[in-house]
Parts: structure tokens; C-alpha cells; sequence
């Protein structure tokens, strides 16, 4: 059975479902529109996964503040996470495990506040579903991406329009999080760190020299790495004909910067 299969099976049977909207929707998405599509077939909550990014904000500022000399690899992308732990497992110390995806953040926020409710992460990642059933099958999420998503509207025979709605948990200052260096510059790391502590890198192909710099350079105390070229924007599960820069300007303008 598909995730999309999954998806439908449980809103025919009216589960109680919180929708966790990554914050790379903007490029196919109205937010009002989309919020009011998703409750319209039966969510009960819609949350921007930009709420669990704060929490890793909050996170990664901890260990910069507590500890002056770590030096650490964010972990936030599941596919770069898997990228080392296949070719880097003796660098594998230096992945910031501690500190948890938007994803599992958002998730953790969500079981919280419904404690009966599954969350269901929708976002560009096909990597997240092995995230949430390998690393994380205690918090019981269900992931599809956004083109699974329009195939769910599409079956359900989603009518448009549906009036629309606000997001039940929301979070302004994160939504830039899907462009490279977004979890750098939201974090506050700029004003910890000196520039020649940063690195931040994007694209499958600077990954390995990314990471022997890492491992040469002992100034480099954070490397922001994202898998997919220019960040989550690219992920495959996007649907959309806009290059990079068009996709990050969507972002940027949803976030108001």
C-alpha cells in the first residue's frame, strides 16, 4: 500500500489526523487555500513544520552557547544523515543527533498538545518517510510529499474552492528554513560564531568535500548542510517548472523577507 493509499484510508475512515506542512509549500501552495483544502478533507489541524524548526533553532543555539569548543554537523537533512552514515560512520560523532529535525520536532509538538492524533509530515522529501519509519517509528508519522498530496485531492474529489483557513500552529521567523543556510540564519549561529566558524553547503556533490574540510579544518565549528542543491526547495517531491531562484523567492516572500 502507497503512503497516498495509506493517507486516503485513513481520512475515508475519519482518523483523527494533524497535517505538518514543511515550509517549502509556498512553491506550489497558497497557505490559506491549502489549509482550508487539507481541513476541508477531513484534517482536524494543520501546523507549519516552521513551529518544530524553532525548536531545532532553540536546539542548535543550546549547544553553541553551552559548550564554546563543539564543533558539530547539523542533522536536520535525512538524506545527507544516511550520506554519512554510509561513507562517513568515523565522522558520525560530529552529526548533531541531539538535535531534532523540524520534522520530528513538530511531531513531538503535535503529539503533545493531540496526543490521539497521527501527525502527517507533507513536504519535498521522499527521505523523511525513512526517517520517520527507521529512526523515529515511536512517534507514528506518516509522510507524502507534495505531489502524493495533489494525487490525494485528486482521488478524494477535493472541490475547489474550499473557503479558507489559518494554520492552527504557526511560526513567521523560521519559514525560510527550506533555503540553504536557513537554519544558520534563523538561529541565531551568525552572532555566536565568527563567518570562518560557518560553512554552509548545498548539493550532493559538495557533500564529500564539504565534510573532508570539516574533518581537516578544526576552525570550522558548524557545517549547515543541506543534500539537495539550493536546500529542501529542490527536493524531488516539488512539483514545479520554477528554477532555484524562482522557488526561493516564493519562500522569501511568504516569510517577508
Amino acid at each position: 500500500m502507497s503512503d497516498t493509499d495509506k493517507l486516503v484510508e485513513l481520512l475515508t475512515k475519519k482518523a483523527k489526523l494533524v497535517a505538518m506542512v514543511a515550509p517549502s509549500f509556498p512553491i506550489m501552495f497558497e497557505a490559506g487555500k491549502l489549509v482550508g483544502q487539507l481541513k476541508s478533507i477531513g484534517f482536524q489541524y494543520v501546523v507549519e513544520v516552521a513551529v518544530g524548526a524553532k525548536k531545532t533553532n532553540e536546539q542548535a543555539a543550546s549547544i553553541l552557547k553551552n559548550n564554546p569548543h563543539t564543533r558539530f554537523i547539523t542533522s536536520p537533512c535525512a538524506s545527507f544523515v544516511r550520506f554519512m552514515r554510509t561513507k562517513h560512520p568515523d565522522l558520525l560523532h560530529h552529526v548533531a543527533f541531539e538535535i531534532d529535525s523540524p520534522m520530528v520536532a513538530t511531531a513531538k509538538i503535535v503529539r503533545q498538545k493531540w496526543p490521539d492524533y497521527k501527525p502527517v509530515f507533507i513536504g519535498p522529501c521522499v527521505v523523511k518517510k525513512l526517517e520517520a519509519i527507521q529512526d523515529h517509528p515511536e512517534l507514528n508519522i506518516l509522510v507524502l510529499t507534495y505531489r502524493e498530496l495533489e494525487d490525494a485531492f485528486k482521488r478524494l474529489g477535493l472541490e475547489t474552492p474550499v473557503p479558507n483557513a489559518d494554520f492552527d500552529l504557526a511560526e513567521p521567523s523560521t519559514r525560510i528554513y527550506p533555503i540553504d543556510g536557513g537554519l544558520t540564519d534563523t538561529s541565531g549561529a551568525r552572532s555566536l560564531l565568527k563567518d570562518e566558524e560557518i560553512r554552509v553547503v548545498s548539493g550532493y556533490k559538495n557533500c564529500e568535500v564539504a565534510v573532508q574540510e570539516f574533518a581537516k579544518d578544526k576552525k570550522i565549528r558548524l557545517l549547515d548542510i543541506l543534500f539537495c542543491d539550493g536546500g529542501c526547495v529542490m527536493g524531488p517531491g516539488v512539483r514545479s517548472e520554477l528554477p532555484l531562484e524562482g522557488r526561493k523567492g516564493k519562500i522569501l516572500k511568504y516569510s517577508g523577507h
